[in-house]
């Protein structure tokens, strides 16, 4: 696999998830219409076809677990970091192989890519909180001295 392919995955995957969760077309829909409208060289197309497919299928579950931390309704989330938050928090859910700091680093590029001028900072809290539930024991097992 080539290095970043993984990063790239996600790229696209935060652009076809906010496309989804403006016009609520199927998933499949919107990830063919994107394979075929996108530059798509260099990008784990099975990893990006994951999350465009697995992130709406939990997406009940995975709210449950940003929407405590929030300031405001999810509705009010600026839909690009939405989508952010999300595949965030399904990593931190489904992948537990990916360590938490990959998934929070990969969270705040992605944020400060397409987010909003401090939106990765809002991007960084939020994940931050949801790391601390859901991969509290690889936490600590980091922060503990060596």
């Amino acid at each position: 696999m080539i290095k970043g392919s993984r990063h790239k995955a996600r790229r696209a995957a935060v652009q076809a998830l906010y496309q989804w969760q403006l016009t609520q077309q199927a998933p499949g829909d919107i990830e063919d219409h994107f394979i075929l409208d996108h530059e798509m060289n260099d990008v784990d197309l099975e990893y990006f076809h994951h999350l465009v497919r697995e992130v709406p299928l939990h997406l009940h579950e995975l709210d449950d677990h940003i929407t405590p931390h929030l300031d405001r309704d999810l509705s009010e989330v600026d839909p690009v970091e939405r989508a952010i938050l999300r595949i965030g928090a399904y990593e931190f859910e489904f992948h537990p192989e990916i360590p938490y700091k990959v998934i929070l680093n990969e969270a705040v590029e992605l944020a400060k890519t397409f987010g909003a001028e401090h939106g990765h900072k809002y991007v960084n809290a939020i994940l931050d909180k949801v790391a601390a539930g859901l991969r509290s024991s690889e936490i600590q097992a980091a922060r503990a001295p060596v």
